[in-house]
């Protein structure tokens, strides 16, 4: 069986709801599938670099003919999407930062989705494995609240992942994680231990789902 790659993007090494919440996943997934293995790559502890403009130039140029600067970018990205195309299922953290994702997880996004081998092709490499994110947050953007509409990672994270990847995506989503700290949001704190509660036991399902699918292979 593929391994399970686990890609961290929180910048909070404790303390991250998002870390906490994906190592409910991770535990019972070793739960139902001891042999199973897991990649990890933590983006917060060691970001890989923004696409540079040798990184961009390497993919149109034939490989003898690439500068230093332009082998180099090339192969760290061989080294990502190598690593992405070995998984058969995804585990990633993506909290909110400022209403969007982290830096460190649009880097390697751009990294690895590259038109005609990863992405922009008939038959997707990674179309229809499964994929869980763990999209937290410190308040609330659903219909009916303050900051309604104000959410630009969870449809991003849909179409980057699911609609040009393919991957099958569900999201589990912690919200109002700043309640415990901020004063002003006191009130709403029952509200956030619900919610990370909630986050905690849909993570454990859906590692038992994915687990059960993989062992059928």
């Amino acid at each position: 069986m593929s391994y399970l790659l686990h890609i961290d993007s929180s910048a909070m090494s404790t303390g991250s709801v998002s870390r906490q919440v994906a190592e409910t996943f991770l535990t019972t997934w070793q739960q139902e599938h001891p042999a199973g293995r897991v990649v990890h790559r933590d983006l917060g502890a060691a970001p890989v670099p923004h696409l540079s403009a040798d990184g961009i130039t390497a993919r149109f140029v034939d490989p003898a003919a690439r500068t230093p600067a332009q082998a180099e970018a090339m192969a760290l990205q061989e080294e990502l999407v190598d690593e992405l195309l070995g998984a058969g299922a995804y585990l990633f953290t993506v909290p909110m930062y400022n209403m969007s994702i982290p830096s460190t997880f649009k880097a390697w996004l751009d990294q690895i989705m590259i038109s005609g081998r990863t992405i922009g092709t008939k038959d997707l490499p990674t179309a229809g494995r499964p994929a869980v994110v763990v999209a937290s947050r410190g308040g609330a953007y659903g219909e009916g609240t303050p900051r309604a509409g104000w959410d630009h990672a969870v449809p991003f994270l849909t179409t980057a992942l699911g609609g040009m990847l393919g991957l099958e995506v569900e999201f589990v989503v912690p919200e109002l994680t700043m309640a415990a700290r901020n004063p002003a949001m006191a009130e709403l704190r029952p509200a956030a231990d619900a919610s990370r509660a909630r986050a905690h036991e849909e993570a454990g399902l859906h590692a038992q789902k994915i687990a059960a699918r993989l062992l059928e292979v």
